[in-house]
């Protein structure tokens, strides 16, 4: 019999009410890098809505790895609003996961104040600066600021650190192979390209033990023959398994600066989008090539579901499905087919109350129609759009 995506669950030491998360969507709500009142309502909505588990996204581990200027930077500065906000969800019988990253190339150097850094040198289309490749002593660093972030969350009250591992972002940077031409132990073959990833998740987890779960978001694909793909990236889950340090995979897909569209699928909001955008990037989007790099998708109930099927037969610790879940049928078959969490994001932006309202029957299908037109309100605070009559 399969399992009852609303029964409690376990992940690692945690235990959840039920087995439905809301993914990390960036929420655009804090000026100067600290929680606000505006970001802790954001994470009360789908947290009284229902769901068992709520994820902050972009908790950046260093000032350079912030994708823009008002990311928070996990210090002794936000760890005061950072435990507010996760009072404020376990009040509501939800628990809180912190996404823990470095965004790498997709960050903004010039509005950082600080260069980016990918695998390898490379220009970047965001500032328009050259991005640094990180030496063995960044590296180092870098790792070490993961440890120190992952225990100041520890100490701030979060339940699940997941560590970003996909979407182009620093770790995934090393992880493809057109992307890292390096030479060194960080270069060349799989498992080189992915020791920083790899150690990243031994640090962390020597660090908090089991004083709370830690995940990974790993992608099956960036969707672009420069990027991280199937089946390297089904060995490389097999290698985060055998190692022992994460609790779960979370499995998404697409690139921030490769494509996009691929983990959203559905319409192309390339107006609104280039409305938010400098200068430069503005008059770039409107040509042919800009066209090109927001790819249209058609939008498919568990768009990601046949890859995430991939990953299911080759490893068997636990995964969180994602990636166009909307309906109640999508989350039975997802527990039918062995996957132990569903992620929903867009879903949550338009109905934060979703999962109860499935839950007390009153619904079996959320109202998100994949217009995309919250995807450009992440400069502004990210939200549904849509005006129900």
């Amino acid at each position: 019999m399969a399992t009852d995506v609303f029964e409690p669950a376990v992940l690692g030491p945690v235990r959840l009410r039920n087995r439905t998360v809301k993914a990390a969507t960036f929420e655009g709500r804090t000026p100067g890098g600290l929680v606000t009142d505006d970001l802790i309502d954001y994470h009360l909505a789908p947290s009284r809505g229902g769901v068992g588990l709520t994820t902050v996204a972009y908790l950046a581990v260093a000032p350079e790895g912030r994708t823009y200027r008002d990311v928070i930077v996990v210090d002794e500065r936000s760890a005061p609003g950072l435990a507010r906000l996760t009072d404020a969800v376990h009040s509501t019988g939800a628990r809180i996961a912190g996404q823990l990253g470095h965004a790498g190339p997709v960050a903004d150097g010039r509005s950082n104040g600080v260069h980016a850094l990918a695998a390898s040198r490379m220009p970047s289309p965001l500032s328009l600066q050259m991005i640094r490749s990180p030496s063995a002593a960044d590296i180092a660093r870098i790792t070490a600021d993961y440890v120190r972030s992952a225990r100041l969350m520890v100490e701030t009250g979060f339940d699940v650190l997941e560590i970003h591992m996909a979407h182009g972002y620093l770790l995934s940077s090393f992880l493809a192979p057109k992307q890292n031409r390096r030479t060194d132990r960080w270069g060349g073959s799989l498992e080189n390209r992915a020791r920083f990833a790899r150690d990243v998740a031994r640090a962390v987890r020597e660090e908090v033990g089991d004083a709370v779960a830690v995940t990974a978001k790993i992608g099956m694909t960036e969707g672009s023959p420069a990027g991280f793909s199937m089946p390297e990236s089904v060995e490389f889950a097999r290698m985060l398994e055998a190692d022992g340090h994460l609790d779960a995979l979370e499995l998404s897909a697409g690139s921030s600066l490769l494509n996009p569209m691929y983990l959203f699928r559905g319409d192309v909001p390339l107006k609104e989008f280039a409305a938010h955008m400098p200068l430069p990037v503005r008059l770039g989007l409107r040509t042919p090539v800009g066209k090109r790099f927001f790819k249209e998708y058609p939008f498919e109930e568990g768009f990601l579901r046949d890859k995430a099927l991939t990953f299911r037969a080759a490893v068997d610790m636990p995964l969180i499905a994602l990636g166009g879940i909307n309906d109640r049928a999508t989350m039975d078959r997802a527990m039918a087919e062995g996957f132990e969490f569903v992620a929903m994001g867009r879903a949550l932006l338009r109905e934060p109350d979703l999962v109860n309202r499935m839950q007390a029957g009153e619904t079996t299908r959320g109202a998100c129609i994949h217009c995309n037109q919250c995807m450009p309100t992440i400069y502004t605070g990210t939200r549904c759009t849509v005006v129900d009559p």
